[in-house]
């Protein structure tokens, strides 16, 4: 089976550099040996780019010189040298690839001569992700963040328009008459009135979440990880920005604060809305009650005890009349258990009260699988609804049985299940019956719900479906007594260009065993989901890598135990499902051509020519001069050894990969190290590019959270100060820097 695995994935990659390839009388025509050019082009990268968006390039050689031409795939770059070894640029959006193909290798140029390298460049433009919803009275908004466009849809004539927005539209709230758009790499607010006319003001990048309390718009962001309030009907003055918890991208307002979620930590904070000023913050810890049927991936009622921290909040509600914050999540974060029981999800809502003015978590509900993504909450009727995007379920809930004292109450309070089916022709990613047999879920886990919205009457609630690209309208005038009804589903946009990339997402996101275990619960949307206790031999607590950019540094696990983006699908497919079924090599095939595409975000803080920046404020406040950090990470700090370029890892190499090093990090968290498997074989260095964006950092997790008793805590708010400096001189040699070149060094990193 794994030579067959190994020829699939060498098979479309073959496919893929077919046409790259030169032809005999190309061969022929280059016998004459141009003169040789007076420069050497050594690595172009990172290797893995979108099409969606800008894309920072480095370029090492030698001879390089300020306003050479880099050509990739017909787009060229100029690039702008800082010496003659190092040269960066900025290669442009919107390269034009066949809508069917999902990813493209060009061959590299300077100056028109070839250099032999190629970069991959994965076709997002024709690949839409439909990630936010908004719904304000005759129209409902989709926000697609690939494709530059919110798709208004007229709910009376079920007409559906395109409006071009900015760079990656990634949150949506509703505004007046129309909606605010914030954006993932646009810094900038796009207000879309009724009549489809747009306005645009100023905003933070690489904005995760929005919400609106009227003229106000609250934006999480995680460049800097902030949250900010602009007044829109201000030309969006910005009121307050206030640190958060790294990556906030979720946010609810309560009666005692907005609440702000942290996709790396769990952590749940309260801000003060007026000022910004952070109240006070709270997670599950020990013996945090877990109710609902055990789940075959968690069996977490009976191993609460040995929760360890929260996991990623992927949606809040605030019930008024409960008093009372729900948060939508994979269950609290068990670490190590007598019982050796690893990666214990539990998806569900959990509830969290006050007591007085203090926030605890009363409870979690774990729903017996999938993974509650979105939530929509009618306080008049106590109704909360939750779409499980690894289902394919939208459910109802009691909110008074969910927040009652009696676990007798809780376990009540699931009212209803609504399945929506994937409209007819969409492909399945398994035969048809091979669905709703031997306890697996149905057919529905294609349609991926991830977002909801009521209409004002509270008596129709909209459904997003990622996967399938349609709105669902669900009648619940009589929820919960006679039932919610599907109504119709409406096609928002052609969403089958890329079948088996597309396949590959719905695998990607299906719990189809029903274990409540996913590749999106460990690694949300293809980042990391923090610390976990995982994995078999050796069993302990480890971060959760990042797809994105993986395919770039196999080989995976620590110690290395597969080598292959196929290999690795074939291992944690069967884990997730606990073999019920064996993943088909077809599906094999389909989510590694998914996983592969995921790319890593390009990074904010490089210029606008591609370079490292002349000056960079670190997030813990310090300014750096990541141009002198580079040459200090080449030579005096002694970390271009095990961090090339161009990902910065020797991972990235054939010749290099496997090299599993005892660098001086910590070998295990010091969590209950009694429950933990010691065995020690040296960890890989991990690839560098994205850096900014990880937390924490180690495979331990210790650059960025410590153990407090039985918690883990968050430490520091920049973890690659730590990582790079706590351990030297056995990991690099930051301990002959001054203080001033150490901070030149992490701006360096910072902007790789």
């Amino acid at each position: 089976m794994k030579r067959v695995l190994f020829l699939l994935v060498a098979f479309w990659v073959a496919v893929a550099c077919r046409k790259q390839q030169p032809s005999a009388v190309e061969v022929d025509a280059g016998l004459a040996s141009p003169p040789r050019p007076s420069f050497e082009i050594s690595t172009v990268g990172p290797r893995l780019l979108s099409n969606q968006t800008s894309n920072p390039l480095s370029v090492t050689g030698r001879g390089l010189k300020t306003g050479m031409k880099l050509d990739v795939g017909g787009l060229t770059v100029v690039l702008t040298a800082l010496d003659d070894g190092h040269a960066f640029g900025r290669l442009p959006p919107g390269m034009k690839l066949p809508a069917d193909q999902f990813m493209v290798f060009h061959e590299v140029k300077v100056d028109g001569v070839a250099t032999g390298l190629k970069l991959k460049v994965v076709n997002d433009t024709a690949f839409p992700v439909l990630g936010a919803l908004a719904v304000n009275g005759a129209k409902a908004y989709v926000a697609s963040s690939t494709e530059d466009v919110v798709y208004a849809v007229d709910l009376a004539t079920k007409q559906v328009s395109a409006i071009a927005v900015g760079d990656g539209p990634s949150a949506l709230a509703a505004w007046r008459d129309g909606v605010a758009v914030v954006h993932r790499y646009s810094p900038e607010v796009k207000l879309i009135a009724a009549d489809g006319s747009v306005m645009t003001l100023p905003g933070p990048a690489y904005a995760a979440a929005a919400l609106t309390a009227g003229d106000v718009l609250y934006v999480a962001e995680h460049t800097l990880d902030t949250v900010s309030a602009l007044d829109l009907s201000a030309e969006a003055k910005e009121l307050w920005r206030t640190p958060v918890a790294p990556n906030p991208g979720t946010l609810a307002l309560t009666a005692k604060g907005l609440a702000v979620g942290s996709q790396q930590t769990g952590e749940l904070e309260l801000v003060d809305p007026k000022t910004g000023k952070v109240l006070t913050s709270v997670e599950p810890g020990p013996g945090t009650p877990i109710a609902g049927p055990p789940t075959l991936g968690g069996d977490g009622p009976e191993l609460a005890k040995y929760t360890m921290n929260g996991s990623m909040p992927r949606a809040l509600a605030y019930s008024a009349k409960q008093s009372a914050l729900f948060n939508a999540s994979i269950g609290p974060n068990i670490g190590p258990n007598p019982k050796k029981m690893e990666v214990s999800m539990n998806g569900g809502v959990a509830v969290v009260a006050w007591d007085k003015e203090t926030p605890l978590y009363l409870r979690h509900l774990g729903l017996g699988g999938g993974v509650t993504q979105a939530l929509a909450l009618d306080d008049a009727r106590g109704l909360l609804y939750g779409a499980d995007v690894a289902l394919g379920l939208v459910r109802v809930l009691d909110t008074r049985k969910l927040a009652s004292k009696s676990a007798g109450d809780v376990n009540q309070a699931l009212l209803q299940e609504v399945a929506l089916e994937p409209p007819s022709g969409f492909p399945l990613i398994r035969d048809p019956g091979d669905f709703a047999v031997k306890g697996r879920a149905g057919t529905a886990l294609h349609s991926g719900p991830s977002a909801l919205a009521l209409s004002p009457d509270a008596k129709t609630l909209y459904v997003l479906n990622r996967f399938t690209g349609t709105l669902a309208r669900l009648d619940v005038s009589k929820a919960p007594a006679k039932g919610t009804v599907v109504v119709d589903q409406l096609p928002i946009t052609k969403m089958l260009a890329q079948a088996s990339r597309r396949k590959g997402e719905v695998l990607y996101f299906a719990d189809l065993g029903r274990s409540a275990v996913t590749c999106d619960s460990c690694h949300p949307d293809g980042h990391t989901g923090g610390l976990m206790f995982e994995k078999t031999m050796p069993l302990r607590i480890y971060r959760s890598g990042t797809v994105r950019g993986a395919l770039e540094t196999a080989p995976y696990f620590t110690p290395a135990s597969t080598h292959s983006m196929a290999q690795t699908a074939k291992f944690v497919m069967e884990r997730n499902r606990f073999s019920n079924p064996e993943p088909s090599p077809q599906e094999i095939e389909d989510v590694s051509r998914y996983m592969s595409a995921i790319v890593t975000l390009p990074n904010p803080f490089a210029g606008a020519d591609g370079a490292p920046p002349e000056a960079l404020t670190l997030p813990d406040g310090k300014v750096s001069h990541p141009r002198r950090g580079m040459l200090l990470f080449e030579g005096k700090a002694q970390c271009a050894g095990c961090h090339p370029a161009p990902q910065f890892t020797t991972d990235q190499d054939a010749e290099t990969r496997g090299r599993y090093l005892d660098v001086g990090t910590p070998h295990l968290t010091p969590l209950r190290e009694e429950l933990q498997n010691p065995t020690f074989k040296g960890f890989a260095p991990p690839a560098l590019v994205g850096a900014w964006d990880i937390f924490p950092m180690l495979t331990t997790g210790l650059a960025g959270l410590r153990v407090d008793g039985e918690r883990l805590v968050v430490d520091t708010r920049f973890p690659l100060r730590k990582a790079v400096r706590a351990w030297a001189p056995q990991h690099g040699r930051a301990d002959l820097l001054t203080d001033e070149e150490l901070d030149d060094l992490l701006g360096y990193v910072q902007s790789l």
